[in-house]
């Protein structure tokens, strides 16, 4: 059986939210609802993902603070976008992709839309199993 890649799980949660769609930009995937950017793959062959696969979402300033001052081991500041707030996520090293999956709902949520707000809510909320990993939900 093929082994799923970072990439690949990623479109997965990225593309199964209301509208969204996938957009190549400064040689990366970006996924966008309408032409804002909700999130970017940061490849680890690259000065984006700088030896590790992440990805990049949208933030606020506090949101960052919070997540890479508390888990610094699973998200960073990324270049360039970090000033405004985002955040990155380590996709390496078995990242807790429920974890991943909020992150990226809670960036679409930024930017989205209220028809696509909506469409969103209507959705049935992705199964959260429970975690020892001391993860944050």
């Amino acid at each position: 059986m093929p082994r799923t890649t970072p990439i690949d799980r990623l479109r997965k949660i990225c593309l199964a939210l209301p509208e969204a769609h996938e957009q190549k930009a400064w040689g990366e995937p970006t996924f966008r609802v309408g032409k804002r950017v909700f999130a970017m793959f940061a490849d680890a062959r690259n000065h984006h993902g700088a030896g590790r696969h992440a990805v990049w979402c949208k933030a606020d300033h506090f949101t960052q603070d919070l997540v890479v001052g508390r888990w610094p081991d699973r998200y960073f500041v990324p270049p360039y976008a970090g000033a405004a707030g985002w955040f990155g996520i380590y996709l390496d090293r078995d990242p807790d992709w429920q974890e991943v999956t909020d992150r990226l709902r809670e960036s679409y949520r930024q930017l989205a839309n209220g028809r696509q707000l909506a469409q969103l809510d209507a959705q049935p909320s992705p199964a959260r199993p429970r975690t020892t990993r001391g993860r944050p939900r």
